[in-house]
């Protein structure tokens, strides 16, 4: 279900923070064809080496990142406890010169009573990507969204954002709305217990879920981010992230 018009300021704080995730900065230009990965950096960083955090909203609880050692690999452990944060980097790169995404996550629970269609909308693990493309496009409801969030925030709303999450209940593949706005999809990569606690790849063709979920082509991938959130429904998962990237 879409809100139109007015929007409750704790729905603007998230969504501002979805800005801040997914797009650069009023005036900034995106940088970099490939993702710095999370095995580059030293043990011990709240921010890995050119990512940066973002908060959803100074109301809400952050999300505890921190680079270990697991195995003789660095990789990125978030302690989710009743709060809601992530990581982004900014990147500047062409799916259909990399039209492929991967990871590894592994994931301790899973929020027992989110719903990411009607909400509570937490979940323990997400990849997110951001999108350029041609603003002239979007319907006056969605331009309208986004000039509510620049004007509150400073940043740009990109114009569309794939998220890729671990979900409860909902089968595997399944393209979930945005109760806020039809420029973000979620895409169930893993769901349910039957995988929890063990490392998981994941590859995804990119190029084909923005097809599937936005019905045209992508333009730029301008960010990609990690994310773990639980304040909705209040528990205390432990997400590990490896490293993200773009192939062939």
């Amino acid at each position: 279900m879409r809100i139109r018009g007015w929007l409750p300021p704790l729905v603007l704080s998230f969504l501002t923070g979805c800005s801040v995730l997914h797009g650069p900065k009023y005036g900034e230009t995106p940088t970099g064809a490939t993702v710095h990965p999370f095995s580059a950096n030293p043990e011990g960083l709240k921010v890995p080496m050119q990512w940066r955090p973002y908060i959803l909203s100074r109301l809400k609880r952050s999300t505890d990142f921190t680079t270990i050692n697991y195995d003789g690999t660095v990789v990125v452990k978030a302690v989710a406890d009743s709060s809601a944060s992530g990581l982004s980097q900014r990147l500047s790169l062409k799916v259909d010169e990399t039209p492929f995404i991967s990871w590894r996550w592994k994931v301790s629970d899973v929020p027992a009573e989110a719903n990411n269609r009607l909400g509570p909308d937490d979940a323990a693990a997400r990849v997110v990507v951001a999108f350029d493309g041609d603003r002239d496009k979007l319907d006056f409801e969605d331009r309208a969204f986004a000039d509510r969030i620049k004007a509150l925030s400073g940043n740009d709303v990109p114009y569309a954002t794939l998220m890729y999450i671990w979900s409860n209940k909902d089968p595997v593949g399944t393209v979930i709305d945005n109760k806020h706005t039809s420029r973000i999809k979620m895409i169930v990569a893993e769901s349910g217990h039957e995988k929890l606690k063990t490392w998981v790849k994941e590859r995804w063709n990119l190029l084909e879920d923005f097809k599937r979920a936005f019905g045209e082509l992508p333009g730029k991938v301008i960010s990609v981010g990690i994310m773990s959130d639980t304040d909705n429904t209040g528990i205390r998962v432990e997400t590990h992230y490896g490293d993200i990237q773009f192939e062939k």
